[in-house]
């Protein structure tokens, strides 16, 4: 009996830190967890920021495509302002791309599932950055995920 009262008090305390300072439940979790002190993690909120860390990854991914495609279609269709600026974010935007992929293998997958989506929020920007007409870019997207990748391509 008090093993399992000092269990739901370790519990209450460890939900209590969750909610008013995340970073040191984060520090004591993982503390817990490498001393495999099971019992004492709340594994509800463990199992929720565990698919949360992949979530973030998938999100920057996504941001970071639809960056570079910014920058792919605005080099594609405003050819007299090109500029090291934009020749530099596509760059970098595919040096990070290449780095979430190399760490994270199985988000190749959601490159060509999120493709749609992520044209239409570069589109969106590309609009908003140069004031070209939402109707003067291609429907679809008109690079394939192997030019976008290709560090050696840029849009004529």
């Amino acid at each position: 009996m008090k093993a399992r009262a000092a269990k739901e008090v370790a519990t209450t305390s460890m939900t209590s830190r969750y909610e008013t300072d995340f970073f040191a439940w984060t520090q004591e979790t993982a503390a817990m967890l490498r001393a495999r002190r099971f019992s004492d993690v709340d594994a509800e909120y463990a199992a929720d920021e565990v698919e949360d860390m992949g979530k973030r990854d998938l999100k920057e991914l996504n941001s970071r495509m639809q960056v570079l495609l910014t920058h792919l279609l605005k080099w594609q269709l405003q050819r007299e302002l090109r500029s090291r600026s934009w020749r530099s974010t596509i760059v970098a935007e595919r040096l990070e791309i290449d780095a979430l992929l190399e760490q994270s293998p199985s988000l190749r997958s959601k490159l060509v599932s999120g493709l749609t989506s992520n044209y239409a929020g570069a589109v969106k920007r590309a609009v908003a950055e140069t004031g070209i007409e939402k109707d003067d870019f291609p429907v679809e997207c008109p690079f394939t995920i192997t030019q976008i990748l290709n560090e050696e391509f840029l849009p004529e």
